[in-house]
């Protein structure tokens, strides 16, 4: 376990061993009965599934095919071309793919250009505080999720950390960026490619032995459930923090930025009676879903060494300002969840960043004056900026490519 040290582990390690029976256990155990009513949905109704047993059979088959076949390398080349909303899919894409893509690219019928465009001036206004919690709190909070640390871990892109964290950041500056859904935007086709790699990762996990041993039973990864986990991990954890450091939202940005994960949401797969379809319906799925089913694994903790460590790194070369990464990493998350990552508590730090930053926030939203801000809450600011455009860098000269094998041994 490079890169990991023996004290990290010990962190870990305690907080394994007073929860390692949530993390490990069977999906019954570890997660709740389905109660929420698809009435709360975009939808406004459904089956009310449970959606731990629901996946997206479809691209399923067609993407096992694709593996099956061969064609994963042939046609990986082809969706590099493939860079725009309004661009035609390349031709010599297998025409059973190409058939379903052509419908997986359109927009839902409810889907409302007007709020879409007011979310891309939201995020264009708050893109520091959106990107610094769905880059660093997301991501902290995704190693927090066994089943989603497992899958990352024991797939391809576990293997290269860096890599995956530039194929991620394609898919989330897209949804930030200020023509998201425009022509010229990208976030229909990074959406769309991110599905394909969500069914490879369906076909190809259950082969993995490290994967089968720790997946709690679980035979097929990537459920319904587990894409919400993921999703609530973002809009809505960001939705809560922007709320709890007070910076004003208005109700119009409010219902955008929420409308804005919604299309994304249908674009990724999740089913239309599972999207919810107010923030308040929202709240109550995260309690159901993502609350309980947080915990600490020996892969979330090394994937989180991983990504603060390549933060750190980026800010400060030779890493020298790792402790500072590792305060505003509890910040954004709060000791459980970093506890359950294995992230070093740093005092000095952590009292800096909770003094500071809501000084900072009230300053960029002109409640305080200048004089009130600390001198040291610009260090700060500066780490954050920092990941920021590591975050939306690290994408460039990439691309989103659906696998054809698993983590090597």
């Amino acid at each position: 376990m490079d890169g990991l040290s023996r004290r990290r582990m010990l962190v870990a390690g305690g907080a394994l061993g007073a929860f390692g029976t949530l993390s490990l256990a069977s999906p019954a155990r570890a997660r709740s009965l389905w109660t929420w009513s698809p009435s709360a949905s975009v939808a406004g109704a459904g089956a009310g599934l449970d959606p731990e047993w629901v996946w997206d059979e479809e691209v399923d088959r067609l993407v096992a095919a694709v593996i099956e076949r061969g064609d994963v390398p042939a046609v990986n080349e082809r969706l590099r071309q493939w860079t725009r909303n309004d661009q035609p899919l390349p031709s010599r894409l297998p025409g059973d793919l190409r058939d379903f893509m052509e419908r997986a690219r359109r927009l839902p019928s409810w889907a409302d250009r007007g709020r879409l465009e007011t979310a891309a001036e939201f995020n264009k206004s708050r893109g520091v505080y959106l990107n610094l919690l769905n880059g660093v709190g997301g991501g902290m909070l995704s190693t927090a999720i066994p089943r989603e640390a497992r899958s990352v871990y024991y797939s391809k892109g576990g293997a290269d950390m860096e890599d995956r964290v530039a194929k991620t950041s394609l898919l989330g500056f897209a949804v930030g960026d200020l023509n998201a859904f425009r022509p010229d935007g990208d976030v229909v086709v990074q959406a769309v490619k991110t599905r394909l790699v969500h069914a490879a990762v369906r076909y190809l996990l259950p082969r993995s032995p490290g994967w089968s041993a720790t997946s709690g039973g679980q035979t097929i990864p990537i459920s319904q459930q587990d894409m919400l986990v993921t999703w609530h991990s973002l809009p809505t954890y960001t939705m809560r923090k922007l709320l709890e450091w007070k910076v004003p939202v208005s109700a119009a940005d409010s219902a955008a930025y929420l409308h804005l994960w919604q299309v994304t949401a249908h674009l990724l797969g999740i089913r239309d009676e599972y999207i919810p379809g107010t923030w308040e319906a929202a709240e109550a799925q995260y309690r159901q879903v993502l609350d309980p089913v947080l915990g600490p694994t020996r892969e979330g903790v090394e994937l989180t060494d991983i990504l603060l460590r390549q933060l750190a790194e980026q800010t400060s070369p030779g890493g020298v300002d790792r402790p500072l990464v590792n305060a505003l990493a509890r910040y954004l998350v709060g000791d459980r969840v970093a506890d359950w990552d294995g992230i070093p508590h740093e005092p000095f730090w952590e009292k800096a960043i909770a003094a500071a930053w809501p000084k900072l926030v009230a300053f960029r939203e002109k409640l305080i004056p200048l004089p009130l801000v600390p001198p040291l809450a610009w260090t700060i600011d500066e780490a954050a900026r920092q990941y920021i455009l590591f975050y939306l860098t690290k994408g460039r000269g990439t691309h989103i490519e659906i696998p054809d094998t698993n983590r090597p041994a």
